[in-house]
């Protein structure tokens, strides 16, 4: 796997689960990336919210993840976590921005051209402190 940059083992993230990158766009500019894990597949998306492009659907402990789908923490919308599409919720008809990425021989891995591994964890480590009043957590 030429120019793959590895980002956990397989069994690093439990189904359902998710991991937090932070990455380089082609342009320069940092992006935050979720790595989901569901009983079908495992995908890497820009982690915000469609409705609200500031709201993170990682802040920094998990992505919400309940039956195959990511749960946006201020709205409730729900994404399916391997197409990104929204069929409910104030993101319905949505769609979440893709990033590559591949399992091979139980690694996970960076395929995406468009951007290049920076670190785990997202762009600020903050305090954990939510941005806006409502927030769902599970």
């Amino acid at each position: 796997m030429n120019d793959a940059t590895r980002l956990a083992a397989l069994s690093d993230i439990s189904v359902d689960g998710s991991l937090l990158v932070t990455v380089r766009e082609a342009d320069g500019s940092e992006e935050e990336v979720i790595v989901v894990r569901t009983d079908d597949c495992v995908a890497g998306w820009k982690n915000f919210c469609q409705h609200e492009t500031d709201q993170r659907l990682d802040r920094g402990f998990g992505a919400a993840i309940r039956g195959g789908e990511i749960v946006c923490p201020k709205h409730g919308s729900m994404f399916d976590g391997c197409s990104g599409y929204c069929d409910s919720g104030k993101a319905a008809e949505s769609t979440l921005v893709e990033v590559e990425v591949a399992v091979e021989e139980g690694v996970i891995y960076l395929t995406d051209d468009q951007c290049s591994f920076l670190h785990k964890g997202g762009i600020d480590e903050d305090d954990g402190t939510p941005g806006s009043s409502s927030h769902l957590t599970f």
